[in-house]
């Protein structure tokens, strides 16, 4: 049904938005109704038993990592799964892409990201909950290059196995938003070519990736890979956090038998490693997770440890240390009118040394004008003018108030944004406190290495020639006095524009610095060679591995999520083979 008349546009804008509201109420309504009978091996941490049987696997995370790992391993063996967090099927923030903003601005202790400063100051979210970083991420999806795997000594034919097993299961190609569409092309007007179409292999030029959005704006997160587990043998169990890794520390080298964890009403519980051979406990809780809990557990520096009267297992300097994250400065195109949400589906692999993507529409919506929103927020300095040592929780008040006041217009618009692909700066973890509740003190030292800097500023200078591109003209063309009007709003709404001065390396070198956010790319922790062997068993400690982004030395891709998951499958199907032979059936 359609209106005409003076009222028409008001009321079809109403009915537009109520029947958005009611096919997002039913699409979580028959979420609600079915994911308990796809997953029945899901439950709360206080419905363990300490009188369960033990188990073959313990896995420690339920993240980009964990789930498939788990999944994999419970084909053959009884495995357990405990995640922090809760599950991702009934909420509303993370299953759609039109919340993906309202989900990283929750603070609070339920949320499903929680929220971190880094000493560097600036501000971050790390994962809790099941399905980890594909909950809260931008979705989307491309594959490690050649060369990646080639470093990392892993097996080429596995990995082109393991990567479809993920994708078959959640990955898309996604309905290409006008925005990205002109971002594709004016990557290609000023030289970043060829188009290699849509393809989740990672070379030189432009291209369309995938993402684990569906064409509904529904998330399908890493949590889904569960449904190929053997329900039979496979107990997951969320608001679970673990405490620590237990160990007898009897014979010559400590041997992990256990793991410690508290239930959703604070209530402790253990649970056991079988002791039949090959049984391992295996940690999955991410790049600050897994060197956290590996600290807290009594494996680490000795000196950090003993400080907070941590019983020290293992001396290990290394754990915590070679942190990296791929630093992000993006720049705010206004338009000239509203333009439609859309998250990460096109990038630009350069020669320079970074990565261009882009997105929009998610400042405009009006929760976003009324609270700060994530990604796409001034107030937590996400797109902010303010330096990252400025960005301080008054800030973000002071701000909060006064954005009511700021026109709409002002919001209207995309990012471009730049990220550096291989960055050399490095930082650490450090204990605060043994409460695992608590994030650790993250250091990044963003652009402490020159190298950096100078990509920054290739990339920033990349993203000056996109937004001056004729494929641009459609959303930013309009006279001058309309251009001035929006500019001066987009600089009182303390979003990012273009520099003035961008013919001017050391003035582009401040701006790097002062505007560097996180894309959450962050990674390191507990590398090869140093906390793990190449095949991720924990140096000098028996039946323990690491298996995720904490053992990278470098973000695979332009973006890590594939790799991640793929890593999961990859070391799941490599263990059972270890382990079985021939009988893996693998």
């Amino acid at each position: 049904m359609a209106v005409v008349g003076p009222l028409s546009v008001i009321f079809n804008l109403l009915l537009s938005l109520l029947v958005s509201h009611l096919h997002f109420t039913i699409l979580i309504q028959a979420g609600e109704g079915r994911w308990e009978d796809k997953y029945p091996f899901i439950r709360e941490a206080s419905t363990f038993s300490s009188f369960s049987d033990s188990y073959d696997y313990i896995i420690v995370g339920g993240g980009t990592a964990g789930c498939p790992l788990a999944a994999t391993l419970s084909t053959k063996f009884r495995v357990l799964l405990v995640e922090r967090g809760g599950v991702p099927f009934t909420n509303a923030n993370v299953s759609f892409m039109q919340n993906f903003h309202i989900s990283l601005a929750d603070t609070s202790s339920t949320s499903a990201s929680q929220f971190f400063v880094s000493t560097d100051g600036v501000f971050n979210s790390r994962a809790r909950i099941l399905g980890g970083g594909t909950c809260i991420n931008a979705g989307f999806y491309t594959r490690a290059g050649p060369s990646y795997i080639e470093k990392a000594g892993w097996d080429s034919k596995l990995v082109n196995e393991s990567y479809p097993w993920v994708e078959k299961q959640i990955v898309q190609r996604p309905n290409l938003a006008p925005w990205q569409e002109a971002v594709r092309e004016s990557l290609l007007e000023i030289g970043i070519s060829p188009f290699n179409g849509f393809t989740y292999d990672h070379i030189y030029g432009t291209k369309v990736g995938g993402t684990i959005f569906d064409h509904f704006g529904r998330r399908h997160s890493a949590a889904e890979l569960l449904a190929s587990a053997n329900p039979n043998k496979l107990d997951v169990l969320v608001h679970a956090t673990v405490q620590k890794i237990d160990f007898d520390t009897s014979g010559k080298k400590p041997r992990a038998v256990g793991v410690i964890f508290k239930d959703e009403n604070g209530k402790e519980h253990k649970a056991f490693l079988s002791t039949r051979k090959g049984s391992e406990i295996i940690v999955s809780s991410g790049a600050i997770g897994s060197p956290h809990i590996l600290m807290l557990s009594g494996i680490g520096p000795k000196a950090e440890l003993e400080k907070l009267n941590i019983t020290v297992v293992l001396d290990n300097k290394f754990v915590g240390q070679g942190m990296s994250d791929n630093p992000l400065n993006t720049i705010f195109v206004p338009t000239n009118r509203p333009v439609e949400q859309s998250l990460i589906q096109t990038v630009g692999i350069t020669k320079k040394g970074v990565y261009i993507e882009a997105s929009s529409g998610f400042g405009q919506s009006g929760d976003s004008i009324s609270c700060h929103h994530g990604v796409a927020s001034a107030e937590i300095g996400q797109l902010s003018t303010i330096p990252p040592k400025q960005r301080t929780v008054e800030a973000i008040e002071a701000y909060r108030r006064s954005k009511k006041n700021i026109p709409h217009e002002a919001f209207r618009g995309g990012f471009i944004l730049e990220k550096i692909a291989l960055p050399l700066s490095r930082g650490n973890i450090s204990l605060v406190t043994t409460n695992p509740d608590d994030n650790p003190s993250i250091t990044f030292n963003y652009f402490s290495h020159p190298r950096d800097l100078k990509r920054c500023v290739n990339g920033i200078r990349i993203v000056e020639k996109i937004a001056k591109s004729k494929h641009f003209t459609n959303f930013t063309q309009c006279n001058k006095e309309t251009l001035d009007r929006l500019l001066n709003m987009s600089v009182q709404a303390n979003v990012n524009l273009i520099p003035k001065h961008t013919h001017n390396t050391e003035s582009l070198e401040q701006f790097c610095k002062d505007t560097v956010i996180t894309i959450w790319h962050y990674h390191g922790g507990c590398q090869v060679g140093k906390v793990i062997t190449p095949d991720h068993k924990v140096l000098g400690v028996h039946r323990l591995r690491v298996i995720d982004g904490s053992t990278f030395k470098e973000s695979p891709g332009t973006n890590p999520q594939a790799t991640v998951m793929m890593m999961g499958r990859y070391m799941g199907v490599k263990i059972l083979r270890e382990r079985l032979g021939k009988a893996a059936g693998l």
